[in-house]
C-alpha cells in the first residue's frame, strides 16, 4: 500500500479564531498534545484511534470526536485503510458568546463531557460549518449562522451547560500555575517558577499537574509554545524569529516538536497558509 498523509488547514475568513483541518492519513501518528480551542471532529473513512480523558477510543465513520481546550490527546489510523476526517477548531472566546445567546444558563467553565459520540444532528452542523470555511466563496452571514446552528446542536445534546464534576474539582492552584505559563510563555520558565504559583514543592507539583492535565509541566509549556508559534507562522513571522522567540534550540528542534502535532514541518505549515 502506498502511504499518503495529507493535511490541509483553512482559517475562516469571517470568524475569528475558527479553522478547519482536512486530514487523510494512514502511517502518521500524532504525539500527545492539546489545543487552546474546542476541537470538533468527524471521522469520514477508516478508523480513528486515540487516547484522551484517561481512556482509549476508536472512532468509526460517522462518529463525532470532541476535545475541550487543553485536553491532552494523541491519534492515529487504527486500520490499514486510509483514515479521513475533518476537525473544526473554535476558540472559547468565539464559541462562548454564541452558546450564551442560545442558552442564558451557560456556565463560564463550560466543558463537554463526551469525547466520542454518535449524534447525527451535531455531526451535520460540524460538517456544514467546516465545508463553508473551506469554500472561499461563502459569506460571513452563512458562516455565522452555521456557527449558531452548531451551538444549537450542542444545546440540544447537552441541555443546560452544567460542567461535569471533574471540571468542578479542577484545582484552583493548578489553574493559577497554568495562567502563569500562558502569561510568560516567551520567558525562560523554570519548574520552580511555576510550582511557586501553586504554593507547592516542585515534585509534588509535577505529580499533581500530570494527574490533572495528562502531561508534565515541561510538556505543557512546550505545547503552549508550539501553539503560539503556529499563530506567528500564520501571520508571516519569519521562521528564524519564531524559533528564537519561543526558546527552541534550533530549527531541527522546532521541527521535531511541531510535526507530531500538525502533521507537517513549520516551514511547510507557513507556506501552506501564505500560499492559500
Amino acid at each position: 500500500m502506498k502511504h499518503r498523509n495529507q493535511f490541509r488547514y483553512v482559517k475562516s475568513q469571517h470568524l475569528e479564531q475558527v479553522s478547519v483541518l482536512r486530514a487523510e492519513m494512514n502511517d502518521f501518528s500524532y504525539g500527545k498534545h492539546a489545543h487552546e480551542e474546542f476541537s470538533f471532529g468527524v471521522t469520514l473513512a477508516g478508523r480513528q484511534d486515540f487516547f484522551a480523558s484517561g481512556a482509549y477510543h476508536r472512532s468509526h465513520p460517522g462518529n463525532t470526536i470532541i476535545f475541550n481546550p487543553d485536553e491532552v490527546h494523541d491519534g492515529h489510523s487504527g486500520v490499514d485503510d486510509e483514515l479521513q476526517y475533518r476537525m473544526l477548531y473554535i476558540h472559547p472566546d468565539q464559541l462562548a458568546p454564541v452558546l450564551k445567546s442560545v442558552c442564558s444558563k451557560q456556565k463560564a467553565d463550560f466543558r463537554i463531557v463526551d469525547t466520542l459520540l454518535n449524534d447525527p444532528l451535531l455531526r451535520q452542523h460540524i460538517l456544514s460549518l467546516a465545508l463553508l470555511i473551506e469554500d472561499q466563496t461563502s459569506n460571513k452571514l452563512q458562516q455565522e449562522y452555521a456557527l449558531y446552528q452548531l451551538a444549537v446542536g450542542i444545546t440540544q445534546h447537552y441541555g443546560e451547560y452544567s460542567p461535569d464534576q471533574k471540571a468542578r474539582k479542577v484545582d484552583h492552584l493548578l489553574r493559577q500555575a497554568q495562567d502563569y505559563i500562558h502569561e510568560n510563555i516567551q520567558a525562560d520558565i523554570s519548574l520552580e517558577d511555576v510550582s511557586q504559583q501553586a504554593n507547592l514543592s516542585k515534585y509534588h507539583f509535577v505529580r499533581m499537574f500530570r494527574k490533572q492535565f495528562g502531561i508534565t509541566p515541561h510538556q505543557y509549556i512546550l505545547n503552549c509554545r508550539i501553539n503560539r508559534a503556529r499563530e506567528d507562522l500564520e501571520s508571516g513571522v519569519s521562521l528564524d524569529d519564531v524559533v528564537f522567540e519561543y526558546g527552541f534550540s534550533d530549527l531541527s528542534h522546532f521541527n521535531r516538536r511541531f510535526k507530531p502535532v500538525f502533521g507537517m514541518t513549520p516551514r511547510q505549515y507557513q507556506q501552506h497558509f501564505l500560499s492559500s
